[in-house]
């Protein structure tokens, strides 16, 4: 799938979730590639007064500049603890409309907002779909700083290989809440996603993974074909 193509299909996904957008919404706003598409086409939305009093509670440092660029009104958790939906991108969809995120530096961010939504929706092109998370690229981990080294070392007696995601400089990456990203290599996926985020998440000093599991509610997908709509299977 070419490049000209795959943005393409991110623009049809962003223009479909567009429809979700009422007058009034306090939607989270998410980060990466294909949500560049949504941002500007919201905007373009709020300059043409065809939605009004929407806020936008932003994800990541770049999405909030993109947002104040395009005329999109932002606002916080504090201000506003529950959000009528959250609209985000993601790097790896499976059947069960898990997900893996992150690989763009803001994975806790991300979690955090789409906890806060009554609805979660993701939007992707079909280069997104896998059968097993992981197997198109690596699990992003926000790491602390401190004892990172260690981290990475228990990461890696997980079954993978961990290493530090860094800057052209050599430097490590810094998120925007000032911590490290460890990329989490699975040479053969991700078998036990369920099993491996609980493991996860009883470690000290792991901050927050990219395992989104049970969480997007409809995911908007970009297919040669046309837009497909899928929506978890809550029974």
């Amino acid at each position: 799938m070419g490049t000209v193509n795959r943005e393409h299909l991110k623009h049809v996904a962003a223009e479909k979730a567009l429809f979700l957008v009422k007058d009034g919404m306090v939607i989270g706003l998410g980060s990466g590639t294909t949500m560049a598409h949504f941002i500007d086409l919201l905007g373009d939305l709020l300059r043409q007064r065809k939605v009004s009093r929407i806020q936008a509670v932003p994800t990541s440092e770049t999405t909030a500049e993109h947002a104040r660029r395009v005329g999109i009104p932002l606002t916080s958790l504090d201000e506003h603890d529950v959000l009528d939906l959250a609209i985000d991108g993601a790097d790896e969809i499976d059947l069960h409309l898990n997900l893996i995120k992150g690989r763009g530096r803001a994975l806790l961010r991300e979690k955090i907002v789409a906890a806060h939504a009554r609805r979660f929706v993701v939007i992707v092109d079909e280069s997104k779909m896998v059968r097993r998370l992981g197997t198109h690229g690596p699990l992003p981990v926000e790491i602390l700083p401190f004892g990172a080294r260690a981290h990475l070392r228990w990461l890696a007696s997980l079954g993978c290989q961990a290493e530090l995601l860094r800057e052209p400089s050599g430097d490590p990456v810094h998120t925007d809440n000032g911590n490290y990203l460890a990329m989490c290599h699975f040479p053969h996926g991700i078998t036990d996603p369920y099993a491996l985020a609980d493991c996860l998440n009883a470690q000290p000093g792991i901050l927050e993974h990219g395992l989104f599991l049970d969480m997007a509610d409809t995911v908007v997908v970009g297919t040669e074909e046309g837009v497909r709509i899928l929506e978890r299977n809550t029974t």
